[in-house]
Parts: C-alpha cells; sequence; structure tokens
C-alpha cells in the first residue's frame, strides 16, 4: 500500500476517534436531561399523589388475654397461680375478594415535561367468613375482644377523592382515616359492630373507592380467592408484578384485563402471618399485579439508543465518502472528512432538542432531513458534481431510514443491523472488485511528447 493511501486513512481513523469526545458529551446531555425529567416528574407526583397500591380489607380483632402461671412461694413452699394480660391481634383475609377499577388518565404538565396521572373508580367487595370463637379452641375463657375493624391499605391517601363508606351486611358505615396496622402503612380504617363470637359469621362488604395516582395502580390480591379487573382509556399498558392478566384486551380505545388468584397460588395467608408477627412483609407486599401507565415514546430513550450506533453511523458514512473518493479517482481532504463528521455528531444534539417539543418521530425526520441537505451540498461541491452530491445524499438518507427501523424494532434490531452490515459490506466488496488498491495516490506520470518532423526533399 502506498504512503499516500496509508496517511488518508490513518487519518480517517483519527478522526473518527476524534469525533467520539462530542458524541461522548451529547450522550452525557441525554443523561443529564433524562434525570431532570424524572426529578420534574417526581415533583409532580409528589404535588398530587404518586404510585398507588390497594392492599386490603384485612379484618383485626384486638384481644387482651390472661395468661395464668402456677409459682412456689420460696418459704412456705406453696403453690400459688399468678395472673397477667397479655395483648394481641388476630388477623383475618376475606373468603372471597372482588375489585372493578375503570380508569380515566390525564396529563399534567411543567414546563416541557407531562407526567400522566389516572382517576380510578374502584367497586371492592366480597365476604369475611369469620370463624366460631374467632378459631380459639383453647382458652377462650380467658379472652377479651374489642370491637373489631376492617383495614384498607392505601398507598397514597393524597389520591382518594371520595367519602368512604362501607356497606357491611345491609349496614353504612363510614371510614377514618388511618389503618392502625403498620404493616400496612397508610390508609383507612371502619369500626365494625361487635361480633357473636360464639358462632361463625359471614360478613358481605362492599365500598367504593376513588383514587388518583401517577403511574401505577396495583392491587393486592388479599382474598382467598380474587377477581380483580382494570379497564382504562390508555391504549399502551404495560402489566407488572407477580402475576399477568388471565385476560386481556389491549385496542386503540384503551385495554381490559382481569386478573383470577387464589391462597395456592399467592401463598398470602402464611405471608401475613409472617409480616405480623416478625415484620418482614416484603412477601406480604410484594405479591401484587397491576398496570403501569408507560408513555411509549420515551424520547431519551430512544436518543440513548440512537447514539449506541454514532460510531457504526459515522465509520458508514467515511466508508462510502471514501468509495466516492477512490471509485471517481478525487482527492478529498481529512478537514473535509472531518466537517462531514460534525454534520453527522449534530445529528444527535438536534435529536435530542427537537424531541423534547416536538416529539421523537417529528424530530428525527427534520433532524434527518437538515443533516442531509446539508451534507448533500458540501458533499456536492466537494465531487465537484452535483449528481455525486445527490447520490450520496440519497445513500445517508437510506441509512438514516435503516437507523430509524434499528430503533423501532427493539425484538429484531439484532437480525437488522446484522443484515445492514452484510449488505453493505457486499455492496463495498462489488463495488471495489477491481480496483488496484496500490495504485490509488500514485502519481500519474504524463506521456513523453513525440514530435513528427517531416523532411522535404528536393
Amino acid at each position: 500500500m502506498n504512503r499516500n493511501l496509508s496517511f488518508k486513512l490513518g487519518a480517517i481513523a483519527l478522526l473518527i476517534i476524534l469525533l467520539l469526545i462530542p458524541l461522548m458529551m451529547i450522550d452525557g446531555l441525554i443523561s443529564e436531561r433524562q434525570q431532570l425529567r424524572d426529578g420534574v416528574l417526581e415533583d409532580i407526583a409528589r404535588s398530587s399523589s404518586t404510585r398507588q397500591q390497594i392492599s386490603g380489607p384485612v379484618m383485626v380483632v384486638d384481644y387482651r388475654k390472661t395468661v395464668r402461671t402456677w409459682k412456689t412461694d420460696e418459704k412456705t413452699q406453696k403453690r400459688y397461680q399468678e395472673a397477667h394480660e397479655k395483648q394481641g391481634r388476630l388477623y383475618f383475609l376475606p373468603e372471597h375478594f372482588e375489585l372493578d377499577g375503570k380508569a380515566q388518565t390525564e396529563l399534567r404538565a411543567r414546563g416541557i415535561y407531562e407526567a400522566r396521572l389516572f382517576h380510578a373508580d374502584n367497586h371492592i367487595s366480597g365476604q369475611f367468613a369469620v370463624p366460631e370463637q374467632y378459631g380459639i379452641k383453647d382458652d377462650f375463657a380467658d379472652y377479651q375482644f374489642d370491637a373489631p375493624f376492617l383495614a384498607v391499605g392505601i398507598s397514597d391517601i393524597r389520591g382518594i377523592e371520595n367519602a368512604l363508606q362501607l356497606q357491611l351486611n345491609g349496614q353504612t358505615l363510614d371510614f377514618a382515616p388511618g389503618t392502625f396496622v403498620s404493616w400496612l402503612d397508610e390508609g383507612v380504617h371502619v369500626v365494625l359492630p361487635p361480633l357473636d363470637v360464639k358462632k361463625a359469621t359471614r360478613l358481605d362488604f362492599a365500598f367504593d373507592l376513588r383514587l388518583q395516582g401517577t403511574g401505577q395502580l396495583e392491587v393486592l390480591p388479599v382474598g382467598k380467592t380474587s377477581k380483580v379487573r382494570l379497564s382504562a382509556n390508555w391504549p399502551h399498558p404495560s402489566f407488572i408484578g407477580n402475576y399477568l392478566p388471565a385476560q386481556r384486551e389491549v385496542t386503540e380505545q384503551g385495554f381490559v384485563a382481569a386478573w383470577q388468584t387464589s391462597f395456592f397460588s399467592t401463598n398470602l395467608q402464611q405471608a401475613m402471618e409472617r409480616c405480623a408477627v416478625s415484620s418482614e412483609c416484603h412477601d406480604f407486599n410484594g405479591r401484587s399485579f397491576g398496570v403501569s401507565f408507560i408513555d411509549p415514546v420515551d424520547q431519551y430513550l430512544k436518543s440513548d439508543r440512537a447514539i449506541k450506533y454514532a460510531l457504526l453511523f459515522i465509520s458508514l458514512t467515511f466508508a462510502g465518502f471514501f468509495l466516492f473518493e477512490v471509485l471517481k479517482s478525487l482527492s478529498v481532504h481529512p478537514i473535509q472528512y472531518g466537517l462531514v463528521g460534525v454534520a453527522l455528531a449534530f445529528f444527535y444534539l438536534l435529536l435530542l432538542s427537537l424531541s423534547e417539543h416536538l416529539g421523537f418521530e417529528l424530530a428525527y425526520g427534520l433532524s434527518a432531513g437538515a443533516c442531509v441537505l446539508l451534507i448533500g451540498f458540501y458533499v456536492s461541491h466537494v465531487l465537484h458534481s452535483w449528481r455525486n452530491g445527490a447520490a450520496f445524499a440519497a445513500a445517508l438518507a437510506a441509512l438514516y431510514g435503516l437507523l430509524y427501523g434499528l430503533l423501532s424494532a427493539e425484538d429484531y434490531a439484532l437480525l437488522m443491523g446484522s443484515l445492514l452490515l452484510f449488505g453493505l459490506l457486499g455492496v463495498f466488496m462489488v463495488l471495489t472488485r477491481k480496483l488496484d488498491w496500490y495504485g490509488i495516490g500514485l502519481r500519474k506520470e504524463p506521456a513523453p511528447l513525440s514530435f513528427d518532423l517531416e523532411v522535404g526533399h528536393e
């Protein structure tokens, strides 16, 4: 390989390495803007209400038990009985739990950032099967019970939008703030009328809960059998939690999803007992499921994915530029390569700034179009031909289109990228199959001049 070609390839490689500096700065700017956006969304959530999880209802019964122990007097050696009171709680989960929720979403804006809030109308119903003597078989006469109450955990009570009333066996009871159960955290409770503990009792309950939240709505399936149905006008749901919906339907108008669980699948009774005894409540609270109202067009995520292809994109563009140079026997200065590379780097900065105001698709089209026009205009003068410049601009536009396809096809990005690189390699090999690489950059010696002299004869 001649010295000129070695110098040219080395200069191109050095330019690619130097262009990594502005690309890294733009990548850092993407992360910074994303963190700023997340902070604004958290501020919006804090000023209204955050993600919501509904846990309960759980029936709670406080008791005092008289504990009698026999002791022996050290002096008289007579035995006597000593009594003291022990306090505790009994917890009961519903025999059946059902929730039917219908949500409407809205946008709250602060500056250029928007947070998606939801308003969910939930109808919650079910039954408690309270066993005879609360299930206590030994020393029942030593127990004294307070009035039972129902506790419903709501992760952010600021989102409650209606006055809560419980329908219990035909009675109407008002809820009060607080759960008085540490592992349910925030929420509400309602004191129940005294029960006849000497016989088993069935309690049918129902109440309506209108709840506002941001981002996510989750439900803890507290029943021995639980049925949950959620619907909303949001067409891009992400189903979260330990259980996927048994049935779901997603359309352009919204979604409908239904879950069904039992104690056999959740083991919630044992998790609750462990939580009540040892305060290890991660298993209990972690068995929830629900939906996340996500925005499928995250311009920062897509911009970050786009800049990961920047090195490949610039290398392919330089390779095309170099191909024009060697096939057309032109001479392109490394500074001209550098200006084209800087224009390619500016594409990502334009994409980031425009996508914050116009959306990713429109921002991508405008940024790519601006770069294609600028580079096409410049290259047409560098290559001394508007046709060559137009061909280069068309190839660059096709490359931007392929990049957008890679960004959109998450599941097939690797396959599409592999096929793209293989295809471009094949095109490069076909176009340069007859090229004399040793002869590139060598000065062609001018042909010797010949003079035909005519000699006249007399």
